[in-house]
């Protein structure tokens, strides 16, 4: 039984020598990453799926989101 005591003795003892030790030597604030800048999405004209505007396709009539709907696009609206 004393040896029982003793141990939860030396739980307890380290448990609150290392809580101190958390409380003198906090983690440092969290800064926040800085942000890369969000770039404007964009609507396919075609479809409406919204793309990233650097990967959208102008085109005559807005952007779109690959090839075949930029030419589909044009072909229902030839150039007047």
């Amino acid at each position: 039984m004393k040896f029982l005591l003793l141990v939860v003795a030396v739980i307890v003892l380290v448990w609150m020598l290392r809580g101190a030790r958390r409380r003198d030597d906090p983690l440092p604030p969290k800064t926040p990453r800085p942000d890369a800048g969000a770039e404007p999405m964009v609507a396919c004209r075609l479809c409406g799926v919204h793309l990233p505007q650097h990967e959208a396709l102008p085109g005559r009539g807005g952007v779109f989101c690959g090839e075949a709907h930029r030419a589909e696009y044009e072909k229902q609206h030839p150039a007047a």
